[in-house]
């Protein structure tokens, strides 16, 4: 769900994104440590972040008014598929034969996996099994699974495993998705664990692209990446509104429409 108003301070932006990074919920009393301010000036935010239908206060405490959880990940391959073929389409054509490329788990990077199918010679790092299923074992390609318990619902692999590959291994492209695009925000996902794997691959790419279609604009996902203006590249398949484009151009995000 969006929420109906906007923001008018940054200690408010603080707010929502202190309980997006806690899972979406949390004690008023660990807002204010975190910010360090009194109960007080927190809830006086609190009461106007709810009056604008971002939060919703509970006996000490506040929840986000939003959908904190993402759909299955074969339901979301299903979603836009024609919108998310034609974005993974431009990226995989600015990978050449031979490179090598970071992959995450979302769904539109699965996309961009199978639009490198007749690449060869690719390092390909992922915590996807996905990824890994579609270019393993094909055009002479070299692929590294982080290590890792794969979850249920996205057959996606974190944990300290996953992450120490990661940060091990050096690429010349890393291709994130994005749960969100927000204006004040930047670039939001629906799960911390993935946040992290994110991180840690952005430390280690030349370059970093982010994709996602125009229906991720204004909207807003529990997580905000600490990454966000480390991007380089942005590609959707609609100019962003004129707040998103301000955020973008003030990180210097090259924004490519396909």
């Amino acid at each position: 769900m969006q929420a109906s108003g906007q923001t008018t301070n940054q200690r408010e932006e603080e707010i929502l994104r202190e309980i997006r990074l806690v899972g979406g919920s949390c004690r008023i009393s660990f807002l204010a440590g975190q910010l360090g301010v009194t109960l007080e000036t927190i809830r006086r935010n609190i009461r106007t972040l709810e009056d604008k239908a971002f939060v919703r206060k509970v006996h000490g405490g506040v929840n986000l008014v939003e959908d904190v959880t993402e759909p299955p990940f074969h339901s979301r391959m299903d979603t836009n598929a024609a919108v998310k073929t034609r974005l993974a389409a431009a990226v995989a054509a600015t990978i050449s034969d031979g490179d090598s490329v970071f992959l995450d788990i979302g769904s539109t990077t699965a996309y961009v996996a199978l639009a490198l199918k007749q690449h060869s010679n690719l390092y390909v790092v992922t915590n996807s099994a996905f990824v890994a299923q579609a270019l393993a074992t094909r055009n002479n390609n070299r692929v590294f699974m982080a290590g890792g318990e794969l979850r249920s619902h996205d057959g996606g692999a974190f944990g300290t495993e996953a992450l120490e590959m990661i940060g091990r291994l050096n690429v010349q492209f890393a291709v994130f998705s994005a749960g969100a695009v927000n204006a004040g925000l930047g670039f939001m996902l629906h799960d911390l664990e993935e946040a992290n794997i994110t991180r840690a691959a952005a430390a280690n790419a030349q370059i970093k692209i982010i994709v996602a279609d125009s229906e991720k604009y204004g909207k807003r996902a529990p997580v905000a990446l600490d990454c966000s203006g480390d991007m380089d590249v942005f590609y959707s398949d609609a100019p962003p509104p004129d707040d998103i484009a301000q955020y973008l151009a003030e990180h210097e995000i090259e924004v490519v429409v396909a």
